[in-house]
């Protein structure tokens, strides 16, 4: 009897504490991971100007002066190196942002570690939606202001490929001369994942913010 209810209390104790380490997030068949709750900035930090965030109908919208939001939640850790992060996203015209993988928080600034993917389809920067900012850029709008559309990012060792509704826009392997160049910037490394405000002219929404661990 002493058995069973040392075994019925360990039971216990795992399943709770299971509950714990998922709460707030919600894990899908594929393995994708859901990194925002739908209601809430719970599991994010934001930087600099933090009213420039606010979540509004299920979707984070990003409106204000210059900002950055940090993942900072439970999903291992928020330390990632190899893996697919996607959102749904909607820009408004006029409006830039981006998406921001392999960093780390930091009070002010852009961030200087890291790469920023871009989000911005008819901002004056030509750099358009789905670049690798400054690194591999896209020039040609691909998706319009005010209609949803998915930014999904792939890292795995050296290689990032970013797709725009399920189309490859950037196919990129880092060299390994840049690990001697940016040692501590902007190159692959691990770190979390970040969304960015850029300007107080600039509206854009995100959603369905996922991550999907790889090994």
């Amino acid at each position: 009897m002493k058995k069973q209810m040392k075994l019925w209390v360990l039971a216990f104790l795992f399943v709770g504490c299971t509950s714990s380490m998922n709460k707030g997030t919600k894990n899908s068949k594929d393995g994708w991971i859901s990194l925002f709750d739908g209601t809430s900035l719970n599991g994010w930090r934001a930087s600099e100007n933090p009213n420039t965030f606010s979540v509004e109908n299920g979707a984070i919208v990003v409106h204000g002066p210059r900002a950055h939001l940090f993942y900072e939640g439970p999903v291992q850790n928020h330390e990632f190196k190899n893996f697919e992060f996607k959102a749904q996203v909607m820009t408004t015209p006029g409006s830039n942002s981006g998406m921001f993988i392999h960093t780390a928080y930091q009070e002010t600034g852009w961030p200087s570690k890291g790469y920023e993917i871009q989000v911005n389809n008819s901002h004056t920067d030509w750099r358009r939606t789905g670049s690798l900012y400054a690194v591999q850029d896209v020039k040609e709008q691909i998706v319009k202001d005010n209609e949803w559309y998915t930014e999904q990012i792939s890292v795995q060792g050296k290689h990032i490929t970013i797709k725009i509704n399920d189309k490859t826009v950037v196919d990129y392997t880092e060299p390994d001369s840049v690990a001697t160049k940016n040692m501590g910037g902007k190159m692959l490394s691990s770190g979390t994942v970040a969304l960015q405000g850029h300007d107080p002219a600039s509206k854009v929404y995100f959603k369905d913010v996922m991550i999907k661990p790889l090994p």
